[in-house]
């Protein structure tokens, strides 16, 4: 089940923090657990994430009954949540900190080794000495003791502290949950939900771009490579007009008719904000470091764009906010090596322009498809045929519960080629940011929605341009309304 799910479940178990004190039977426990689950119409054997938010070793207990009596190793349901306070709670979570992921699920739950306990027991030795004092008696002992239990403490504290560095860890490195309507598989069950125009009939076997590119004397890769390495190209002459005249005309379609506030925005950010938006942790070795900054080259806009609101409680009338920027993104790309290595397809440093919306949850949904929508119009003016891609589980970034990719046809290269991916984060991002928001005047503060999606993604829309436009000679005609913004129609080599 998804978190959400899990959630669902505990809301039947309302004294679960009070198990430990309950002894509650381990089979009574599991057959209760099963029972609400098969209530609610959920589905124990899809269970990848979190199921229970357990407070104590006997709940844990119960996951683990119900985990082996449906034939999974119980690691396989990874979340365990501790709740309430005492010894106990540290002690479980030392015994399973190596073998189990162990995370706060976004709930009132929380991890508190020691907490409770360590209190009761400063206080009661500082009652201890205040009634020795008074009544004329030695305290000395009991002064020993107390200096005996605050070592103890500060201890146990550290045990906490290192217990809850771990936990957070754990729980940075935790994706998004797919939303239900999110197809199990990976990128072959990737489900094509419309198509657009028809892929042009050339007469003529296409070009691939970086032959057209060179023979025009707009792409200059072996210099690129000369200056930084390979991944790294030069667009020249007309070349370097057709795309700044891409990325001014996409802008001016936002912010003049689809409603959109345009930024220019830092392009190095802290760690902080790329935790907030996923990259962080776990793209680590994707993104470059300023190490003697401690600043990161962004991957795409949407990572200040959607860090500009961290840690605000925004109102009702400023939702939804619409902002696009344009951006050059910086990518090592260290786990593609071999992947499309000739021509532009996959680069290191590319430029891009990104619509980012912040919406209350009830909109989020229908603001994605708004979105997608928004990024479609730029091929269809360009006349570019195109497919739009639901991403199947497997296939998700890291932050996404829900993605469209819009995939343009290339002929030169003869293949769908990733131009925009649109997606919903739910609350993912909010909550690691901290954005927030009230529906109402007088509502409860609750975690806003944030969305993205290229509109568009830039080398690609040229490769796609460059191979669906060229004729016979080599020439390439541009298509309205380009040819009033480059200054000329056609491409001559």
């Amino acid at each position: 089940p998804t978190v959400t799910d899990a959630h669902a479940v505990l809301g039947h178990f309302p004294n679960v923090v009070l198990a430990g004190e309950m002894e509650l039977d381990m089979d009574a426990a599991t057959r209760a657990v099963r029972t609400v689950a098969d209530a609610l119409g959920l589905d124990l054997h899809r269970a990848a994430r979190g199921i229970l938010d357990i407070a104590n070793e006997t709940m844990f207990g119960a996951l683990r009954g119900v985990s082996i009596q449906q034939g999974y190793d119980p690691r396989d349901f990874g979340l365990i949540a501790f709740g309430g306070a005492g010894p106990m709670h540290a002690n479980a979570l030392a015994r399973l900190m190596d073998s189990w992921p162990v995370i706060i699920p976004p709930s009132p739950g929380v991890l508190c080794a020691y907490g409770d306990a360590t209190t009761r027991l400063r206080n009661e030795a500082s009652r201890r000495i205040g009634e020795l004092k008074r009544s004329g008696r030695n305290a000395a002992s009991a002064i020993e003791e107390m200096r005996a239990v605050g070592a103890e403490i500060q201890q146990a504290e550290a045990t906490a502290r290192t217990a809850g560095e771990r936990v957070q860890e754990l729980l940075l490195a935790l994706p998004n949950t797919p939303l239900p309507e999110v197809q199990p598989g990976g990128p072959e069950a990737g489900d094509v939900v419309r198509t657009w125009g028809e892929p042009r009939d050339h007469p003529f076997d296409p070009a691939p771009h970086w032959e057209l590119g060179a023979a025009l004397g707009i792409l200059d890769l072996p210099r690129g490579a000369k200056i930084s390495g390979s991944g790294f190209p030069i667009l020249r002459r007309a070349g370097a007009r057709l795309q700044r005249a891409l990325i001014d005309w996409m802008i001016d379609l936002h912010t003049r008719e689809h409603g959109y506030e345009e930024l220019r925005v830092p392009y190095l950010v802290t760690g902080e904000t790329l935790t907030g938006t996923g990259q962080l942790p776990k793209f680590a070795d994707e993104s470059y470091l300023v190490e003697r900054d401690g600043l990161w080259l962004i991957p795409t806009a949407e990572v200040p764009v959607t860090n500009l609101h961290r840690n605000e409680i925004l109102s009702a009338g400023e939702l939804p906010i619409r902002y696009v920027a344009y951006s050059p993104c910086f990518r090592r790309e260290a786990g593609a090596a071999g992947k499309d290595t000739r021509g532009i397809l996959r680069v290191h440093q590319f430029d891009k322009v990104e619509l980012v919306r912040i919406e209350m949850a009830a909109e989020s949904r229908t603001g994605l498809e708004v979105l997608t929508g928004e990024a479609e119009r730029i091929l269809r003016e360009l006349g570019l045929a195109y497919r739009v891609v639901r991403l199947a589980a497997g296939d998700l970034g890291f932050s996404a519960a829900l993605t469209y990719d819009i995939e343009v046809w290339s002929p030169g290269v003869s293949q769908w080629l990733e131009v925009s991916s649109c997606s919903t984060f739910g609350d993912f991002q909010a909550r690691r940011a901290n954005i927030r928001c009230r529906p109402t005047p007088s509502g409860k503060v609750e975690f806003a929605h944030t969305l993205n999606g290229s509109a568009l993604a830039l080398p690609r829309l040229l490769v796609a341009l460059l191979e669906t436009y060229q004729d016979e000679t080599g020439g390439v005609t541009l298509p309205p309304p380009l040819p009033r913004l480059v200054g000329v129609s056609r491409l001559e080599p």
